[in-house]
């Protein structure tokens, strides 16, 4: 796995005050032990990328509330179908990380009132279904977005079009961070503000839905057409639906 970025301060967090921060968020809602496995994406190139900064912050708060997390670098990653078969080894890494993910996060900025393409070739790069394995459908997933201007909500609306498509739960909360260059320090870090507080938000509520789905994820996943296409019939001794509508001895 070479395709993923090193994280610099994993357990430094300037801006959160931990007075009001809870450790476990999604203690009493299931079970939290393993980790969550989140994996995370972002849409720019830039060597001071602001999606990239916000999902590094992001993925701080992931593991000090508990989770795994993963951040994809894709800049090696080709255009879809600019390689036959998406054969490239960025591609499979990417899908990899997918499979292994229990929950996401996408960051795009807004690049002339969209999504950048930097962010859809990655969303584009996850099929919905891969030899029988499905890379999104189930997972949790939480939009943000960052803009050079004033707040917008264009590109989360876009991301959550998106997850929408790609069979995912997005959870209702989201971020965006407007004039993200005026939040972040020097070094990278963004500054205390509210804009940080809502992506400590975002992230503790995609803990939650994703600990709070962890124990129905095949169920949720469960479809009449799948089960159709692939020619596999309800056993009627063991579907649960039919046995609880039963009436009688």
């Amino acid at each position: 796995m070479k395709r993923l970025r090193i994280l610099s301060g994993p357990a430094h967090l300037p801006a959160l005050e931990r007075r009001y921060a809870r450790e476990r968020p999604a203690l009493g809602l299931g079970q939290d032990d393993p980790a969550p496995r989140i994996l995370l994406l972002y849409g720019s190139l830039r060597e001071r990328s602001y999606s990239r900064l916000c999902v590094e912050e992001a993925a701080r708060l992931l593991q000090f509330f508990g989770a795994q997390t993963r951040i994809f670098d894709p800049s090696d990653l080709p255009l879809p179908d600019q390689n036959k078969g998406d054969d490239h080894p960025a591609v499979h890494e990417l899908r990899e990380h997918a499979i292994w993910s229990e929950g996401q996060v996408w960051c795009s900025p807004e690049r002339h009132g969209q999504i950048t393409g930097v962010m859809k070739a990655q969303i584009d790069h996850l099929p919905l279904n891969m030899g029988g394995i499905r890379p999104t459908q189930g997972r949790t997933l939480a939009v943000m977005q960052v803009s050079a201007g004033s707040q917008s909500f264009n590109s989360v609306n876009t991301l959550r079009l998106l997850g929408r498509w790609m069979r995912m739960v997005t959870i209702p909360n989201q971020s965006s961070v407007a004039k993200a260059f005026q939040e972040f320090d020097e070094t990278g870090r963004m500054k205390p503000s509210s804009y940080y507080d809502r992506i400590v938000d975002v992230m503790e509520e995609l803990v939650r839905f994703t600990v709070l789905l962890r124990p129905h994820a095949g169920q949720l996943i469960d479809r009449y057409s799948e089960r159709k296409a692939a020619g596999l019939p309800l056993d009627p001794a063991t579907d649960l639906s039919a046995i609880a509508g039963r009436t009688g001895p």
